[in-house]
Order: structure tokens, then sequence, then C-alpha cells
């Protein structure tokens, strides 16, 4: 026994994990990050079970769904679990990262730690899309089409983009069978780069409500912090089985249990609620290039975030404008995911606008105004 404690890897695995100084005042907001490494370990589980019994080709796809529900034991199980699982993931992360905001988490010396997490959420954002072709269903399918196309208003090289994505002149059996083959790697690379952040994150250590930076105010992370964290992952797998065992297709699409026609447009065609916020950006701009740029700056501008708040103040528990600002910032990405969702007709896009005015703003203008005056405010 002895032996083994001493074994590098075994007193490695200790220092990051059992004797891993934690600070004192860290709450069940920072077991989000935990719940964020379980959901994508049940992600990669399912889905490499999944892929077992899956057919990639555009006229078996759909059937080969349909043959895990109703032939594959326990494949009903397999496929809910996985479903939803990818929404599970996003509420975690997006919860993660509001924390994350509100607390400060990116500023120095933590900088590093933040542009990983915005890399993972990056790649999470494009292993969902694929993942959300793979049933070959209505939404599937024109999903891809209507956002594979907005490729196309790239200069100059946008057509390549979209025939290489494609494999061909539109939609067909090489865009699936391409979309599968990423759809597979990409929650492994997740993965890696995941690794990467915590070890990252073992270099300054966690950061806290209070946002203040001792050296004594620290504890070991076993047991203190793992029975929160159980905790945290016990209520969460209440909250996950729920919607697996109650509400299976609650948060997603009832036109993806038709078979995918290229003949029959949907009348709205939307992805999923984890894309709409980012949808309603690019229909709120009415230039397609200028749509297609507003959206993935959207998601690139939380990269400069270390560079924009210049406060002296790490938490917005002590930051009087940020803090009701912060909050006026998330009722935005509500009502942008609800713009999302609708048809793009009036009211909803002129609302859409405005709220995407205000998306861009808070990040480029109110955040590094704000801090300037707090800092200002605090030295007086």
């Amino acid at each position: 026994m002895r032996l083994l404690k001493e074994h590098p890897i075994v007193k490695q695995i200790d220092n990051m994990v059992g004797n891993y100084p934690e600070p004192t005042t860290i709450s069940y907001w920072w077991s989000f990050g935990s719940l964020a490494g379980l959901c994508l370990v049940v992600q990669i589980i399912t889905g490499v079970f999944l892929a077992m019994h899956y057919t990639p080709h555009i006229d078996l796809a759909f059937y080969s769904v349909e043959h895990i529900m109703r032939d594959v034991n326990y494949g009903w199980l397999l496929r809910y679990t996985h479903a939803n699982g990818a929404s599970m993931f996003f509420i975690i992360v997006y919860t993660h990262m509001f924390r994350g905001l509100y607390y400060g988490s990116y500023l120095y010396p933590r900088q590093l730690l933040w542009i990983t997490g915005v890399l993972i959420y990056g790649l999470m954002m494009a292993t969902g899309f694929l993942g959300y072709v793979l049933p070959w269903g209505q939404m599937s399918f024109w999903g891809a089409t209507v956002i594979t196309n907005f490729f196309s208003a790239f200069p100059i090289i946008g057509d390549s983009i979209v025939s290489w994505l494609w494999g061909g002149f539109s939609v067909e059996n090489p865009t699936l069978n391409r979309f599968f083959s990423f759809h597979y790697l990409l929650p492994f690379i997740i993965a890696a780069v995941a690794g990467l952040h915590i070890t990252i994150l073992h270099i300054h250590g966690s950061n806290n409500p209070l946002g203040i930076r001792s050296s004594q105010d620290y504890t070991q992370f076993h047991p203190y912090f793992t029975v929160k964290d159980i905790f945290s992952v016990v209520t969460f797998l209440i909250f996950f089985s729920t919607f697996i065992f109650f509400y299976p297709n609650m948060l997603g699409h009832p036109d993806n249990y038709i078979q995918g026609n290229p003949m029959v447009t949907p009348p709205h065609i939307v992805p999923e609620w984890y894309y709409l916020p980012f949808y309603a950006i690019l229909r709120s701009i009415p230039h397609k290039l200028g749509g297609v740029l507003g959206m993935f700056f959207a998601i690139l501008i939380f990269l400069v975030l270390p560079i924009v708040n210049r406060s002296n103040i790490r938490s917005s528990w002590f930051r009087p404008l940020h803090k009701p600002l912060f909050w006026f910032f998330v009722v935005d990405c509500f009502i942008l995911g609800w713009i999302g969702g609708n048809p793009a007709e009036a009211p909803y896009t002129l609302i859409g606008q405005i709220a995407t005015v205000f998306y861009f703003a808070y990040f480029l203008i109110l955040l590094p105004v704000v801090s300037i005056i707090e800092n200002k405010i605090n030295y007086k």
C-alpha cells in the first residue's frame, strides 16, 4: 500500500485532487466545472455505443436511429441520454461561463485558463451542430443546408468551403459521412483541451466569490469539496434523469421525427435551443456576410474580456455598477434565445436588433466604461 502511495502517478493525482488547495469561500457555483467534466464523459461513452449501431448513409441514417430506439437493448436509453446530454452539457457550461463573468474569473492571472475555456466552448458548438445533423430528420437536413450555406457569404473562398463541407454540390451522402467522422472525433479533442484547461487551473488555483488572492485562506480539496461536488452530481443526475425518463423530447424539435426530405421545406427552420441567441444575432443583421461575421464574433468576443475589463476589483459583489449591468446582459441573452426561436418578422426582428446591439455594447462599450468609472470611484 505504501509503495502504491509513493507511485509518481498516484502522487500526482493526489496533488491534483486530494491535497489540492481550494479557497475556503467557494460555493456550489464552483461545482459546475466538475459537472461539465461528467457531461463530457457521458457524451463520449453514449456516443461510442451509439456509433456501433448508427449507419451514416442518407437512405439508412434515419432508420438506423429508429432501429436503435426500437431493437437495440436499452437503445432508447442510450439515444435519449445522448440527445438530452447535449442540452445538459450546454446548460452546465453556460452556467459555468456566467459564473466566470460575474466573479471575474477571466482576469489576471487566469487569462489563459479563460481562453482554453472559450476554445472548449467553440468546439462544443461545432460538435453539437454536427451531431444535430446525424439523425437525418427534417431539421437535421435543412439545418445542415442553411448553416453550411452561410459560409458562401465569405468572398473568394466561401464557395470552396461550402463545396468541401458538402463533399459535392449539395447536402448529400458525403456530407453525412464527413459530419459523422468529425462528430466522432471532436469530443476526444474536447477531452484533450479540457485536460489542458484543468492543468492550467492548477497553476494559479481557483477563483473565489470575494475575488481576493490569499496564501492562507485555503483548505484541501478532499474531503471538504468532494462532498459538495458529490451532492451537486446527485442533484444534477436527478434533474437529468427527469428529462430522460419523463420529458425526453422536450428539448428537441418534433420535425426531426420526420425523415429529411430535400423536396419539402419546413415552415420555420430553427437550430437547437443552445444556438438560438447566436441565430438571432445572425438574422438581426440584414447583410448576409455581416450576419455571419456577427454570429462568429458573438462567440469569439468572449476572448477580449481580459482586455476590455480594466476594473481593479474582480468580483461583481463589490462592483455596484457592474452587478446590475451583468444581470441586464443575462436577460438580454434570454431575449436573444427567445427571438431566435420565433419567425423573422415584426416585432421580433426589431427586438432582436435591439438585443444584438446591447449584446455587443456590453463587451465593447459598457464593460470598459463601467470599469473605468468604478476605478475612479474606488480611488476617491
